[in-house]
């Protein structure tokens, strides 16, 4: 029972960290355009991650995404020092990116570390590989669906505004940004929360055989206070901020405007609803960064910092990797004591 307990504190407080390093995604823009003043910003953000708690209950209907990451591995091969392993070297991978201002997966660290200590425990068989490949197919796909719904929007806002007065115009899409702001600040929350979600149920599931108080059948029968408590932590994580990501996502791929930002933060938040319907957990990270590249390509490709972006995709690529790797490690200490 402590050791369930432990993973679901432990699950929460990655929720936590997820919220401040992956504050920048649904802030950065409307702070670099000066829409919003840094703290007003995470209480906007903030305030809208919880409101995606209540459309995923009453108007969804389902924690669709959830249900994905717990079955990542197979269910006769969970344990509860399989998920521990993985949720530690989650929250280890987590806090070195923030720390090094790299705005890294939150999502694929988690999945990455579930299913490395999964692999070290039992083996390739371990996990479903249809579902790895579908998330880490979404590495690539996510930041091309945001870079190319990003383009093609940016294109249209300038054809209904060529005729617009440029400070009227200005004003508007200050005005806009705090509505797109919103929409990402929502999909943020719907997909991130439920990845934790996700991992608490895997361990109830898994505590469910032991005869542990809290262990559950499947994950329908998951507890209403886990999912409450999945958002409110994010929410609060994401009041915390996670400044350094801010200036990476701001104002170092490519100077943004207010309409850049408004652009940005729709195709972000469409792109994440759309993976939402697929029920498919991808990094709002990736997503808002293929946005963000998308927006500066229409003035030239020039204006992109290509360098910088070339580093995010090795930081990209390196995750799932480098925490499953640390989660198979810390697995083999981990099993030593419990």
């Amino acid at each position: 029972m402590e050791l369930l307990v432990t993973i679901i504190v432990l699950s929460l407080l990655f929720d936590y960290i997820n919220g401040f390093h992956d504050a920048a995604n649904s802030i950065a823009t409307i702070v670099s355009t000066k829409v919003l003043t840094p703290f007003q910003a995470v209480l906007w953000a903030a305030f809208f991650n919880f409101v995606a708690f209540f459309i995923a209950k009453y108007i969804i209907g389902e924690f669709g995404i959830a249900n994905t990451v717990s079955k990542t591995v197979f269910e006769q091969f969970i344990t509860l020092p399989v998920i521990l392993s993985g949720i530690i070297a989650a929250i280890i991978w987590n806090l070195s990116t923030w720390w090094l201002g790299i705005p890294s997966s939150s999502s694929h660290t988690l999945i990455g570390g579930f299913a490395g200590a999964a692999i070290m425990a039992s083996g390739f068989k371990a996990i479903q590989s249809v579902v790895i490949i579908k998330i880490a197919a979404f590495i690539f796909l996510a930041p091309v669906i945001g870079m190319i719904m990003a383009f093609f929007l940016t294109i249209l806002a300038l054809y209904i505004c060529r005729k617009v007065n440029p400070h009227k115009a200005i004003a508007w899409f200050k005005k806009l940004q705090l509505v797109s702001s919103a929409l990402f600040s929502i999909g943020h929350g719907l997909n991130d929360s439920q990845k934790v979600m996700g991992i608490i149920a895997a361990a109830m599931i898994a505590a469910h055989p032991m005869g542990l108080g809290m262990g559950i059948k499947s994950i329908e029968d998951l507890p209403n206070w886990v999912a409450f408590a999945c958002f409110t932590m994010i929410s609060f994580g994401t009041m915390s901020g996670g400044w350094k990501i801010v200036k990476t996502m701001g104002t170092r791929i490519t100077k943004v405007t207010p309409l850049e930002g408004m652009i940005a933060e729709t195709a972000g938040a469409l792109t994440l609803y759309l993976t939402e319907y697929l029920k498919i957990p991808v990094s709002t990270t990736h997503t808002i960064t293929g946005a963000i590249i998308g927006v500066g390509a229409t003035k030239r490709l020039s204006s992109v910092r290509w360098g910088v972006t070339k580093n995010l995709l090795v930081a990209w690529i390196l995750t799932i990797p480098v925490s499953a790797l640390l989660a198979a490690l810390i697995y083999l200490i981990v099993s030593v004591f419990v």
